[in-house]
């Protein structure tokens, strides 16, 4: 004999919830008809009873169990109890009502507020339903990846905390999640970290006041923001970590939260301080060498010159009889090496001008634009703004050259007729200007490309205000002439 197997019941039919449903709908079919129903008989006529004659009431509590079965199972529950509902409404207002059109009414009216209530479920639930893949698919990404991120939402509340950050900060998940406290201690900032700032909807000026330079916005990711830090809590020499926060959107465009990843760039740090200090290395055995050689053009080769011109002086002052042709042809001599000391004087001075060790940094700008405008005929000035000081010989001299090359740039390429050199004082910085209204130039997206389009001049502009620890901006357009700013600490 073979066993059937029994088919086991649906759950939703094992659920507490779908027999509550049931049971409602019974309790109302009570209601509704309680002439057909003889334990009912003694209570037809009694007093607290007689107000549901019209059996308005019971057709309104219809909109309990369509409501709770919509809200519990979904809109295919919703519908289907709408319609047991409808089969329950119909006879009594069809063929026993005395009032058969306002009960006909009354019906429709609960089936068009059941029909919205439905519709308004469904959307809330799709929406709910949506919520949940969302944080699902997040969570999977935020667990999934190798790098150290972590979740908050609009309370600041950590929401995600991934293996990656747990090993980097030693903060672990189950101590962290619902709470903001650690997370933000783990930054050690007296003012909120990123995160909060997006969540909170600070402005971007506001956040470059509380973040300076070190913020900016990311490239590749829409509203999101980037700040490099050192944590020295996190090896023995320090941790430097890059984390960007990005803002958690709704399909609205709200910020309802931000994720946040931190990325170990120690490497990349250390990278950087070591071609510093060999770009400094470079650059000073560069000027060592640009004095050693302007001391011996000085001191050697235009002296020597200085001494044939003498020599040739007197040849001609105590030749005096010496045919014209010769006498002609020697004085152009003279006038050639003239020629050639005066190049030999200038080469020196660009190299590297005894102005600048001994009298300062202004005054050696200050001949830098008289040369400009007595070589190559471009009218300079030189407007000084804030209280004058000194500074380190170093930086005097990466100042000067970055100025130095400036101008030339506008000698050799501007076609300019006007520049302006601006020198301004501030407390803790430097701000240098140089002005043009030449031909300019289009300025590529990154200054990094600067070297692979022959911008040559430029590079060495960015290399040397990378020295000071400063900032170099270049404006320029077509025809519009070009701005060079720099801005160090000084």
């Amino acid at each position: 004999m073979i066993n059937k197997q029994t088919r086991p019941l649906p759950n939703h039919i094992r659920k507490l919830n779908f027999w509550m449903v049931i049971v409602m709908l019974i309790i109302i079919v009570i209601l509704h008809y309680p002439e057909y129903l003889h334990f009912w008989a003694p209570f037809e006529k009694s007093s607290w009873i007689t107000w549901l004659t019209r059996h308005t009431l019971e057709r309104v509590l219809l909109l309990v169990p369509i409501t709770y079965a919509s809200f519990i199972f979904g809109l295919k529950a919703g519908i289907i109890c709408t319609i047991l509902s409808l089969i329950i409404m119909l006879p009594r207002a069809l063929l026993l009502s005395s009032y058969k059109i306002d009960d006909i009414f009354e019906t429709l009216g609960v089936i068009v507020v059941a029909i919205v209530m439905n519709y308004w479920f469904y959307l809330n639930n799709q929406n709910i339903a949506q919520r949940k893949r969302a944080e699902e698919l997040l969570s999977r990404i935020v667990d999934g990846t190798t790098i150290p991120t972590f979740v908050i939402d609009i309370n600041h509340k950590v929401t995600h905390w991934n293996t990656a950050i747990e090993s980097l900060t030693g903060i672990k998940r189950k101590d962290i999640i619902g709470t903001s406290a650690q997370w933000r201690s783990f930054y050690k900032e007296k003012t909120p970290v990123l995160a909060d700032l997006l969540v909170d909807g600070v402005s971007e000026k506001e956040i470059a006041a509380r973040y300076g330079q070190s913020c900016h916005r990311s490239p590749l990711i829409e509203g999101a923001y980037e700040v490099e830090r050192l944590f020295p809590d996190l090896s023995p020499n320090g941790k430097w970590l890059s984390f960007t926060a990005s803002p958690i959107t709704d399909s609205g465009g709200a910020i309802v939260g931000a994720i946040e990843t931190l990325i170990d760039i120690t490497e990349r740090k250390d990278a950087e301080e070591n071609l510093k200090f060999y770009l400094k290395a470079i650059t000073k055995a560069q000027e060592e060498e640009r004095k050693r050689i302007a001391r011996e053009l000085h001191d050697e080769t235009a002296q020597n010159l200085i001494a044939l011109l003498h020599q040739l002086e007197n040849l001609l002052n105590s030749r005096a009889q010496l045919p014209l042709k010769e006498a002609q042809s020697l004085w152009k001599f003279y006038e050639q090496i003239r020629d050639i000391l005066q190049e030999v004087r200038q080469f020196s001075r660009d190299l590297r001008p005894s102005i600048l060790d001994d009298l300062g940094l202004l005054p050696a700008l200050e001949w830098l634009a008289d040369d400009l405008k007595v070589n190559y005929w471009v009218e300079t000035s030189l407007q000084v703004t804030g209280k004058e000081r000194r500074f380190s010989p170093e930086a005097e001299l990466l100042l000067f050259r970055i100025v130095q090359e400036s101008l030339r740039n506008v000698a050799k390429h501007a076609k300019a007729e006007h520049a302006i050199v601006k020198v301004e004082f501030a407390d803790s910085k430097i701000m240098v200007t140089v002005t043009d209204d030449g031909i300019g130039f289009q300025i590529p997206d990154k200054l990094a490309t600067l070297p692979h389009i022959g911008k040559l001049g430029l590079t060495g502009l960015q290399e040397r205000v990378q020295l000071l620890g400063g900032e170099l901006s270049i404006k320029s357009e077509p025809n519009k002439g070009t701005t060079v700013l720099v801005e160090a600490p000084v």
